[in-house]
């Protein structure tokens, strides 16, 4: 018998409900107090409550988001645990196009992108929409 850790998928959480996450971008890392800060361009579609048309010179609706994971207890980088602050592990994380969310079986978020993947051991995300 084999076991697996499929998990949840981004597009099963509720927070994430109208955006799409695999058309989106980190652009940085951070920590504040026990959180996880994630800024990033989220892809809006017409399903989320603050989806606007693009303008003329636009192809689609991208808003500046955060993504935060609060009681952030640990995070790895491509399976290597992080011995060290999350401040100093935030500070060294790559930046890049997302590919996927997922909450995993075990207790995890794992997120994956150009910046390889990183598992974040911390209660569910909130994503909070920045002004333009």
């Amino acid at each position: 018998m084999s076991v697996t850790n499929e998990g949840v998928d981004w597009r099963q959480l509720r927070e994430f409900t109208g955006v799409e996450l695999t058309k989106s971008h980190v652009l940085s890392w951070h920590v504040e107090g026990d959180t996880l800060m994630i800024d990033v361009d989220v892809l809006l579609t017409p399903e989320h409550a603050f989806y606007e048309k693009p303008r003329p010179a636009e192809r689609n609706c991208v808003r500046p988001a955060m993504i935060e994971f609060p009681h952030c207890e640990a995070v790895s980088v491509n399976g290597v645990a992080m011995d060290e602050p999350l401040s100093d592990t935030s500070a060294r994380l790559e930046l890049g196009a997302i590919k996927g969310l997922t909450r995993m079986d075990d207790g995890p978020f794992e997120i994956t992108g150009e910046f390889g993947t990183v598992l974040v051991d911390a209660e569910r995300p909130i994503l909070r929409l920045q002004r333009k």
